[in-house]
Protein backbone atom coordinates (compact mmCIF):
# COMPACT_ATOMS: atom_id res chain seq x y z
CA UNK A 1 0.00 0.00 0.00
CA UNK A 2 1.24 3.32 -0.75
CA UNK A 3 0.59 6.96 1.38
CA UNK A 4 -0.95 9.32 -1.61
CA UNK A 5 -0.09 12.22 1.42
CA UNK A 6 3.58 12.41 0.51
CA UNK A 7 3.47 12.86 -3.60
CA UNK A 8 3.80 15.90 -5.22
CA UNK A 9 6.42 17.77 -2.62
CA UNK A 10 9.20 19.72 -4.96
CA UNK A 11 13.13 19.36 -4.04
CA UNK A 12 16.13 20.06 -5.86
CA UNK A 13 18.85 18.22 -6.36
CA UNK A 14 22.02 20.01 -7.43
CA UNK A 15 23.65 18.92 -11.03
CA UNK A 16 27.79 19.57 -10.02
CA UNK A 17 29.32 21.94 -7.86
CA UNK A 18 30.21 23.84 -10.78
CA UNK A 19 27.23 24.20 -12.71
CA UNK A 20 24.93 25.62 -10.57
CA UNK A 21 22.33 24.03 -12.56
CA UNK A 22 19.26 22.39 -10.33
CA UNK A 23 17.08 19.16 -11.46
CA UNK A 24 13.68 18.83 -9.51
CA UNK A 25 13.49 15.61 -7.11
CA UNK A 26 9.42 14.81 -6.75
CA UNK A 27 8.18 12.21 -4.00
CA UNK A 28 6.22 9.90 -6.55
CA UNK A 29 5.42 7.69 -3.38
CA UNK A 30 5.45 6.30 -0.31
CA UNK A 31 5.17 2.41 0.98
CA UNK A 32 3.59 1.66 4.28
CA UNK A 33 7.14 0.03 5.08
CA UNK A 34 8.96 3.29 4.83
CA UNK A 35 10.06 3.10 1.07
CA UNK A 36 9.81 6.26 -0.63
CA UNK A 37 10.24 6.76 -4.48
CA UNK A 38 11.54 10.05 -5.76
CA UNK A 39 11.69 11.58 -9.22
CA UNK A 40 14.92 12.20 -10.67
CA UNK A 41 15.41 14.16 -14.08
CA UNK A 42 17.84 12.75 -16.26
CA UNK A 43 20.47 14.87 -17.25
CA UNK A 44 22.08 12.45 -19.31
CA UNK A 45 20.93 8.48 -19.55
CA UNK A 46 23.87 6.78 -20.78
CA UNK A 47 27.60 5.63 -18.86
CA UNK A 48 30.15 5.65 -21.42
CA UNK A 49 33.13 3.11 -20.72
CA UNK A 50 35.46 5.65 -20.41
CA UNK A 51 33.53 7.27 -17.44
CA UNK A 52 33.16 3.53 -15.78
CA UNK A 53 35.99 2.00 -16.80
CA UNK A 54 34.15 -1.18 -18.39
CA UNK A 55 34.19 -2.10 -21.81
CA UNK A 56 30.82 -1.34 -22.59
CA UNK A 57 27.82 1.58 -22.34
CA UNK A 58 25.77 1.58 -19.56
CA UNK A 59 22.39 2.35 -18.65
CA UNK A 60 20.38 2.18 -15.16
CA UNK A 61 16.76 3.45 -14.99
CA UNK A 62 16.81 3.52 -11.33
CA UNK A 63 19.60 4.57 -8.39
CA UNK A 64 19.06 2.72 -5.63
CA UNK A 65 17.44 -1.05 -5.24
CA UNK A 66 14.73 -3.06 -2.75
CA UNK A 67 15.59 -6.18 -3.45
CA UNK A 68 18.84 -5.00 -0.60
CA UNK A 69 21.48 -7.20 -1.85
CA UNK A 70 24.11 -7.02 1.28
CA UNK A 71 26.59 -6.84 -1.25
CA UNK A 72 25.71 -4.61 -4.06
CA UNK A 73 28.79 -2.25 -5.17
CA UNK A 74 26.43 0.59 -6.37
CA UNK A 75 25.35 1.81 -2.48
CA UNK A 76 28.06 4.73 -3.26
CA UNK A 77 25.90 6.37 -6.25
CA UNK A 78 23.06 6.21 -4.52
CA UNK A 79 24.84 8.01 -1.62
CA UNK A 80 26.25 10.83 -3.77
CA UNK A 81 22.57 11.54 -5.34
CA UNK A 82 21.43 11.98 -1.93
CA UNK A 83 23.73 14.01 -0.25
CA UNK A 84 23.04 16.89 -2.91
CA UNK A 85 20.06 16.99 -2.62
CA UNK A 86 20.71 16.85 1.42
CA UNK A 87 22.35 19.72 0.89
CA UNK A 88 19.98 21.48 -1.20
CA UNK A 89 17.12 20.88 0.90
CA UNK A 90 18.24 20.67 4.35
CA UNK A 91 17.80 17.25 4.71
CA UNK A 92 14.54 16.96 3.39
CA UNK A 93 15.14 15.40 -0.03
CA UNK A 94 15.96 11.77 2.00
CA UNK A 95 13.50 12.46 4.32
CA UNK A 96 15.54 10.89 7.59
CA UNK A 97 18.64 12.62 8.04
CA UNK A 98 19.91 9.91 10.42
CA UNK A 99 18.95 6.88 8.05
CA UNK A 100 22.90 5.26 7.07
CA UNK A 101 23.42 5.45 3.46
CA UNK A 102 23.40 1.95 3.58
CA UNK A 103 19.13 1.71 4.18
CA UNK A 104 18.88 4.59 2.22
CA UNK A 105 20.00 2.70 -0.89
CA UNK A 106 17.29 0.12 0.22
CA UNK A 107 14.64 3.02 1.22
CA UNK A 108 15.09 5.98 -1.05
CA UNK A 109 14.37 4.83 -4.47
CA UNK A 110 15.41 7.51 -7.23
CA UNK A 111 13.36 6.75 -10.64
CA UNK A 112 14.54 8.33 -13.86
CA UNK A 113 10.91 9.20 -14.74
CA UNK A 114 12.33 11.00 -18.15
CA UNK A 115 14.88 8.78 -19.17
CA UNK A 116 13.21 6.93 -22.39
CA UNK A 117 12.14 10.82 -23.51
CA UNK A 118 15.75 11.52 -23.04
CA UNK A 119 17.17 8.38 -24.63
CA UNK A 120 15.37 8.86 -27.61
CA UNK A 121 16.30 12.32 -28.54
CA UNK A 122 20.05 11.66 -27.83
CA UNK A 123 20.84 7.80 -28.26
CA UNK A 124 23.26 8.56 -31.79
CA UNK A 125 23.99 4.20 -32.44
CA UNK A 126 27.66 5.75 -34.34
CA UNK A 127 28.94 6.91 -30.83
CA UNK A 128 28.64 3.17 -29.55
CA UNK A 129 30.65 1.80 -32.23
CA UNK A 130 31.18 -2.09 -31.69
CA UNK A 131 30.44 -1.94 -27.59
CA UNK A 132 27.35 -3.13 -26.15
CA UNK A 133 24.68 -1.01 -24.50
CA UNK A 134 23.87 -3.05 -20.94
CA UNK A 135 21.09 -1.92 -19.10
CA UNK A 136 21.45 -3.13 -15.13
CA UNK A 137 24.67 -2.59 -14.76
CA UNK A 138 24.12 -0.70 -10.98
CA UNK A 139 20.86 -0.84 -9.94
CA UNK A 140 18.16 -3.79 -11.23
CA UNK A 141 15.88 -2.74 -13.81
CA UNK A 142 13.04 -4.84 -13.20
CA UNK A 143 13.22 -4.20 -9.43
CA UNK A 144 9.86 -4.12 -8.06
CA UNK A 145 9.65 -0.22 -8.88
CA UNK A 146 9.05 -1.08 -12.48
CA UNK A 147 5.84 -3.09 -12.08
CA UNK A 148 4.48 0.59 -11.64
CA UNK A 149 6.96 3.03 -13.67
CA UNK A 150 7.38 0.86 -16.42
CA UNK A 151 10.93 2.89 -17.18
CA UNK A 152 13.03 -0.12 -18.28
CA UNK A 153 9.67 -1.48 -20.80
CA UNK A 154 10.03 2.41 -21.83
CA UNK A 155 13.75 2.06 -22.55
CA UNK A 156 13.44 -0.96 -24.59
CA UNK A 157 10.34 0.43 -26.35
CA UNK A 158 12.17 3.06 -28.13
CA UNK A 159 15.29 0.81 -28.91
CA UNK A 160 12.92 -1.00 -31.29
CA UNK A 161 13.35 1.92 -33.48
CA UNK A 162 17.11 1.39 -34.17
CA UNK A 163 18.93 -1.45 -35.97
CA UNK A 164 21.99 -3.12 -35.40
CA UNK A 165 22.99 -2.84 -31.60
CA UNK A 166 24.49 -5.23 -29.00
CA UNK A 167 21.70 -4.61 -26.01
CA UNK A 168 22.46 -6.45 -22.54
CA UNK A 169 20.04 -6.57 -19.87
CA UNK A 170 21.30 -8.00 -16.37
CA UNK A 171 18.49 -8.83 -14.03
CA UNK A 172 17.35 -10.94 -11.00
CA UNK A 173 13.83 -10.65 -11.34
CA UNK A 174 11.20 -12.50 -13.39
CA UNK A 175 9.57 -9.63 -14.52
CA UNK A 176 11.83 -9.72 -16.98
CA UNK A 177 9.80 -12.17 -18.88
CA UNK A 178 6.81 -9.63 -18.71
CA UNK A 179 8.67 -8.02 -21.83
CA UNK A 180 9.31 -11.19 -23.95
CA UNK A 181 7.31 -9.40 -26.65
CA UNK A 182 9.50 -6.55 -27.05
CA UNK A 183 12.71 -8.71 -26.56
CA UNK A 184 11.35 -10.88 -29.26
CA UNK A 185 11.48 -7.09 -31.55
CA UNK A 186 14.53 -6.48 -30.53
CA UNK A 187 15.80 -9.69 -30.99
CA UNK A 188 14.52 -9.43 -34.84
CA UNK A 189 16.55 -6.01 -35.30
CA UNK A 190 19.46 -6.34 -32.67
CA UNK A 191 21.64 -8.71 -30.87
CA UNK A 192 19.91 -9.26 -27.37
CA UNK A 193 21.43 -11.05 -24.46
CA UNK A 194 19.17 -11.20 -21.27
CA UNK A 195 21.48 -12.22 -18.58
CA UNK A 196 19.38 -13.92 -14.77
CA UNK A 197 21.55 -13.57 -12.15
CA UNK A 198 21.45 -16.01 -9.76
CA UNK A 199 24.34 -17.10 -7.17
CA UNK A 200 22.82 -20.14 -5.90
CA UNK A 201 19.80 -22.46 -6.32
CA UNK A 202 19.80 -22.43 -1.84
CA UNK A 203 17.05 -20.31 -1.21
CA UNK A 204 18.06 -20.59 2.18
CA UNK A 205 21.01 -18.80 1.50
CA UNK A 206 20.09 -16.72 -1.15
CA UNK A 207 17.48 -14.71 1.61
CA UNK A 208 20.65 -14.49 4.18
CA UNK A 209 22.46 -12.77 1.02
CA UNK A 210 19.90 -11.29 -0.73
CA UNK A 211 17.06 -10.01 1.79
CA UNK A 212 14.37 -9.44 -1.15
CA UNK A 213 15.39 -10.67 -4.27
CA UNK A 214 13.17 -12.94 -6.15
CA UNK A 215 13.83 -16.81 -4.83
CA UNK A 216 16.16 -19.33 -6.94
CA UNK A 217 13.05 -21.26 -8.41
CA UNK A 218 11.23 -18.23 -9.91
CA UNK A 219 14.49 -16.76 -11.71
CA UNK A 220 15.11 -20.59 -13.10
CA UNK A 221 11.67 -20.01 -14.37
CA UNK A 222 12.23 -16.82 -16.05
CA UNK A 223 15.08 -18.54 -17.62
CA UNK A 224 13.20 -21.50 -18.94
CA UNK A 225 10.45 -18.90 -20.46
CA UNK A 226 13.31 -16.50 -21.87
CA UNK A 227 15.06 -19.60 -23.50
CA UNK A 228 11.60 -21.26 -24.95
CA UNK A 229 10.36 -17.76 -26.23
CA UNK A 230 13.97 -17.66 -28.98
CA UNK A 231 15.66 -15.02 -26.84
CA UNK A 232 19.25 -15.48 -26.22
CA UNK A 233 19.68 -15.78 -22.18
CA UNK A 234 22.21 -17.34 -20.03
CA UNK A 235 22.71 -17.31 -16.22
CA UNK A 236 25.06 -14.75 -14.75
CA UNK A 237 26.62 -16.66 -11.71
CA UNK A 238 27.50 -12.96 -9.62
CA UNK A 239 28.55 -12.90 -7.45
CA UNK A 240 30.38 -15.95 -6.71
CA UNK A 241 30.52 -15.39 -2.28
CA UNK A 242 33.77 -17.29 -1.43
CA UNK A 243 33.32 -19.94 1.19
CA UNK A 244 29.51 -19.29 0.68
CA UNK A 245 28.29 -20.25 -2.72
CA UNK A 246 31.85 -21.39 -4.59
CA UNK A 247 31.53 -25.08 -3.84
CA UNK A 248 31.69 -27.48 -7.01
CA UNK A 249 28.71 -28.93 -6.04
CA UNK A 250 26.37 -25.99 -5.85
CA UNK A 251 28.18 -24.23 -8.89
CA UNK A 252 27.30 -27.43 -10.48
CA UNK A 253 23.70 -27.58 -9.57
CA UNK A 254 23.14 -24.38 -10.71
CA UNK A 255 24.74 -24.83 -14.15
CA UNK A 256 22.47 -28.05 -14.03
CA UNK A 257 19.54 -25.90 -13.53
CA UNK A 258 20.54 -23.49 -16.14
CA UNK A 259 21.08 -26.45 -18.85
CA UNK A 260 17.57 -28.04 -17.80
CA UNK A 261 16.07 -24.26 -18.96
CA UNK A 262 17.86 -24.10 -21.97
CA UNK A 263 20.51 -21.34 -21.17
CA UNK A 264 22.81 -20.53 -24.09
CA UNK A 265 25.76 -20.06 -21.61
CA UNK A 266 26.61 -19.74 -17.86
CA UNK A 267 29.39 -16.82 -16.95
CA UNK A 268 30.61 -16.34 -13.35
CA UNK A 269 32.46 -14.06 -11.30
CA UNK A 270 33.77 -13.77 -7.85
CA UNK A 271 32.70 -10.93 -5.20
CA UNK A 272 34.17 -7.53 -5.18
CA UNK A 273 33.95 -5.66 -1.89
CA UNK A 274 34.42 -1.72 -2.98
CA UNK A 275 33.99 0.78 -0.34
CA UNK A 276 30.10 0.76 -0.52
CA UNK A 277 29.62 -2.98 -0.40
CA UNK A 278 32.19 -3.19 2.25
CA UNK A 279 30.46 -1.03 4.98
CA UNK A 280 27.45 -3.02 4.15
CA UNK A 281 28.46 -6.51 3.66
CA UNK A 282 31.26 -7.29 5.85
CA UNK A 283 29.25 -6.84 9.56
CA UNK A 284 26.48 -8.82 7.71
CA UNK A 285 29.07 -11.91 6.67
CA UNK A 286 30.57 -11.51 10.65
CA UNK A 287 26.78 -11.91 11.78
CA UNK A 288 25.53 -14.90 8.76
CA UNK A 289 29.12 -16.49 8.67
CA UNK A 290 31.14 -15.74 11.32
CA UNK A 291 33.41 -18.70 10.87
CA UNK A 292 34.25 -16.80 7.50
CA UNK A 293 34.68 -13.13 8.74
CA UNK A 294 38.35 -13.49 9.80
CA UNK A 295 39.45 -14.84 6.49
CA UNK A 296 37.50 -12.36 4.64
CA UNK A 297 39.64 -9.07 6.36
CA UNK A 298 42.75 -11.04 5.62
CA UNK A 299 42.13 -12.21 1.75
CA UNK A 300 40.14 -9.14 0.71
CA UNK A 301 42.72 -6.65 2.58
CA UNK A 302 42.72 -3.33 0.88
CA UNK A 303 41.75 -5.32 -2.09
CA UNK A 304 38.44 -5.28 -4.27
CA UNK A 305 38.92 -8.09 -5.50
CA UNK A 306 40.11 -11.57 -4.69
CA UNK A 307 43.54 -12.87 -4.98
CA UNK A 308 45.51 -13.99 -8.08
CA UNK A 309 45.34 -17.25 -6.99
CA UNK A 310 41.54 -17.81 -6.01
CA UNK A 311 40.37 -15.96 -8.85
CA UNK A 312 42.65 -18.89 -11.32
CA UNK A 313 41.20 -21.27 -9.52
CA UNK A 314 37.70 -20.74 -9.70
CA UNK A 315 38.21 -19.94 -13.55
CA UNK A 316 38.91 -23.49 -13.83
CA UNK A 317 36.55 -25.01 -11.63
CA UNK A 318 34.00 -23.10 -13.82
CA UNK A 319 35.64 -23.90 -17.09
CA UNK A 320 35.56 -27.67 -15.59
CA UNK A 321 31.66 -27.48 -15.05
CA UNK A 322 30.71 -26.09 -18.24
CA UNK A 323 32.42 -28.66 -19.92
CA UNK A 324 30.75 -31.38 -17.91
CA UNK A 325 27.34 -29.69 -18.74
CA UNK A 326 27.95 -28.49 -22.22
CA UNK A 327 28.15 -24.57 -22.07
CA UNK A 328 30.80 -23.47 -24.76
CA UNK A 329 33.94 -21.76 -23.27
CA UNK A 330 34.73 -19.25 -25.88
CA UNK A 331 30.50 -17.91 -24.90
CA UNK A 332 31.81 -17.57 -21.43
CA UNK A 333 35.12 -15.33 -21.77
CA UNK A 334 33.47 -13.01 -24.43
CA UNK A 335 30.92 -12.45 -21.82
CA UNK A 336 32.94 -12.18 -18.94
CA UNK A 337 34.82 -9.44 -21.11
CA UNK A 338 31.53 -7.35 -21.69
CA UNK A 339 30.31 -7.50 -18.23
CA UNK A 340 33.15 -6.95 -16.31
CA UNK A 341 35.44 -5.24 -18.78
CA UNK A 342 38.67 -6.83 -18.44
CA UNK A 343 39.88 -10.00 -19.41
CA UNK A 344 38.76 -13.69 -18.12
CA UNK A 345 41.67 -15.47 -16.07
CA UNK A 346 43.39 -18.05 -17.87
CA UNK A 347 42.93 -21.35 -17.96
CA UNK A 348 45.67 -24.12 -16.42
CA UNK A 349 45.42 -22.97 -12.56
CA UNK A 350 45.55 -25.54 -9.73
CA UNK A 351 42.03 -26.88 -8.74
CA UNK A 352 40.23 -24.35 -6.16
CA UNK A 353 41.02 -25.16 -1.88
CA UNK A 354 38.30 -25.45 -0.04
CA UNK A 355 38.16 -21.61 0.68
CA UNK A 356 40.33 -18.12 0.87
Amino acid sequence: MSRPGGRGAQLSLEVGASSGRTRELTVLDERERGTRFLSLGARSVLNSPSSTGMGFWSINPYVGCEFGCTYCYARDTHRYSLERAERRNDGTAGGDAEMPPWLAFEKRILVKTDIAERLARTLDPSKLGHDSLVIGTATDPYQPAERRYRLTRSILDVLTGFRGLRIGIISKSPLVTRDIDLLQQLSERHEVTVNVSLSTLDSRIARRLELRSPVPSARIRALSRLSAAGVHAGLLIAPIVPGVTDDREGLSRLMAAAKEAGARYVVGSALRLGPAARHRFLPHLAREFPDLAERYRRHYGDREGVNREYQEALTRRLQQLQREHGFPLDEERRRRAQLEGRRAAGAGAPEQPALL
